[in-house]
């Protein structure tokens, strides 16, 4: 296997060269599933990495020292002012062809009042919509979400809404 040669070192990535892959090491991620009363909360904020506003669930970098559950309390309640219970649902890679960055999902319940203060860059705004109408939104091209996003609402849809969960087993 070649040898790997680093060509950028950023604040959160590394662009490396290891025989004819590109790589990109990313710091990992978590991002959160809010749900109360059939709708999921969602954080519209502007990427300008796609030059877009998105609708995305709570999500963040895990910190150096951190664990995927300490950054998940963090970024809810830094995005969201919430503090709950969380529960851990899936990690998966979101993009292994090119780049390690692993997503760590929780879910969040018991959810209560809390205060972070927000990141200086983010200029965000928190909703609580129908996760079917997210869904439809994005596929009509009305609105733009993330893998995390995605990830969320289809995870939520396949194991908490009873029609659709019935055959788990």
């Amino acid at each position: 296997m070649p040898e790997r040669q680093y060509i950028y070192q950023g604040r959160i990535i590394k662009v490396a060269l290891e025989g004819h892959y590109e790589i990109v090491e990313h710091a990992h991620a978590v991002a959160i599933l809010v749900e109360q009363g059939g709708k999921l909360l969602f954080v519209r904020q502007y990427r300008p990495a796609v030059q877009a506003t998105t609708l995305e669930i709570p999500a963040g970098l895990i910190d150096p020292g951190e664990t995927p559950e300490q950054a998940a309390r963090r970024e809810l309640a830094e995005e969201a002012q919430l503090s709950g219970d969380l529960e851990f649902l899936v990690a998966f890679y979101l993009s292994p062809g090119f780049c390690n960055e692993k997503l760590h999902v929780f879910r969040a319940t018991h959810l209560l009042p809390a205060y972070a203060q927000p990141d200086d860059d983010e200029d965000i705004s928190v909703e609580w919509l129908e996760p079917g109408q997210v869904l439809a939104a994005s596929r009509a091209g009305r609105l733009e979400i993330s893998a995390s996003t995605l990830a969320g609402i289809l995870f939520y849809l396949s194991h908490y809404v009873p029609s659709l969960s019935a055959g788990e087993g």
